[in-house]
């Protein structure tokens, strides 16, 4: 069937499983293969391996590599040795989030960033306005593709299918570089469920070869829809969600990885002064007893009182219940506080919880 949305190198293999496809940012991707409570549980307990080749691979390298996205990003790139990587956020002059990131550093005026697919044109746009001559910013998305392997058994399976025990002794948010299946490799020790694993990035025609071997290693298919599940459980928040252009990071809750002491950064200003004069509202965790779906847009009430709105919910795989995220007035954030959730024509009865507790 003619489409205009892109796929990845995976495509071949997400039909052969049967998986059910749906458009993700211009992207024709997997939202489930098995079932999305299925495929969350095979994470936790287990393994899962997702594609995410959707998401954009940028090079960032030259003289003053380290200046730019020092200037672009909220966190201290500068702290990075090569082979290490953080989290990190692409902040506006007004001190919002055009986009959340992690950045790789490969060596002194070298960087991998891997962006959001749906923000990938705005990005690169972005970075192109402030990058000086001496720079050279490639996308490489469509020439490689990125595997995410997660759960408690991920570290092992990836280290045995590339034959490489050494790949376990990676801590969190460190990178190496060699083979896998005769391919050259990127391994990852990052992740968005909340689980160990790794991210690999692999050239596109070695996708399948490396797919095929992880699914005989045991690993289960998992498809957006539980990666979606997976990362509310875990608290982290998800672009065009709990993130955007007009959200700062000081409501967001995500001044770890803001640096606001390595020196100037786009924003940084407004930054400072959200933090010196609190917002309004924060970003909370919220649990119920109850098997309903919190969806983005809901009403969250104190009373007769509106205070926020859903902004992601899921009914649980892992507690069994409903959890999700909001924003809520400052002075309702505090943890314990007794809410409700509008959900059509009655009210559930829910807590607020801090967003790491959702899996507590």
């Amino acid at each position: 069937m003619e489409t205009d949305l892109r796929r990845t190198p995976l495509f071949a293999a997400h039909q052969k499983l049967k998986a059910r496809l749906v458009d993700f940012a211009g992207w024709e991707m997997p939202v489930l293969y098995t079932g999305i409570l299925e495929e969350a549980r095979a994470v936790r307990n287990h393994v899962g391996i997702f594609d995410i080749s959707h998401m954009g691979r940028i090079q960032v390298r030259g003289e003053g590599a380290t200046a730019l996205l020092q200037l672009l990003t909220s966190n201290d790139v500068a702290a990075l040795s090569p082979s290490e990587a953080q989290y990190s956020l692409l902040t506006n002059p007004n001190g919002g989030i055009i986009d959340d990131i992690i950045v790789y550093r490969a060596g002194d005026e070298e960087y991998l960033v891997v962006i959001n697919a749906s923000n990938t044109e705005k990005d690169l746009n972005w970075i192109a306005q402030h990058t000086p001559a001496s720079v050279t910013v490639e996308d490489h998305t469509l020439e490689t593709a990125m595997i995410a392997v997660q759960g408690p058994a991920a570290p092992a399976l990836v280290a045995q299918v590339a034959g490489r025990p050494e790949l376990l002794e990676l801590g969190r948010f460190q990178y190496a570089t060699g083979e896998i299946g005769g391919a050259s490799a990127t391994f990852c020790r990052t992740g968005y469920t909340g689980e160990d694993g790794f991210e690999v990035i692999v050239p596109a025609a070695q996708a399948e070869a490396l797919w095929e071997a992880l699914l005989e290693g045991g690993a289960a298919a998992c498809g957006l829809g539980s990666r979606d599940a997976l990362r509310i459980e875990a608290g982290y928040p998800l672009y065009g969600h709990e993130i955007d252009d007009t959200t700062s990071p000081v409501e967001a809750g995500l001044m770890w990885v803001v640096k606001l002491d390595k020196g100037n950064f786009i924003g940084r200003d407004n930054v400072t002064t959200t933090k010196t004069n609190p917002p309004v509202r924060r970003l909370v965790g919220l649990m119920t007893q109850e098997r309903i779906q919190p969806r983005q847009g809901y009403t969250i009430l104190v009373g007769n009182e509106p205070i926020g709105e859903v902004t992601s919910g899921i009914f649980s795989p892992t507690k069994g219940t409903s959890i999700a995220m909001g924003y809520v007035s400052a002075r309702y954030a505090k943890t314990g506080t007794d809410v409700e959730i509008a959900i059509r024509d009655r009210r559930a009865a829910a807590k607020v919880v801090p967003k790491k507790n959702l899996l507590a």
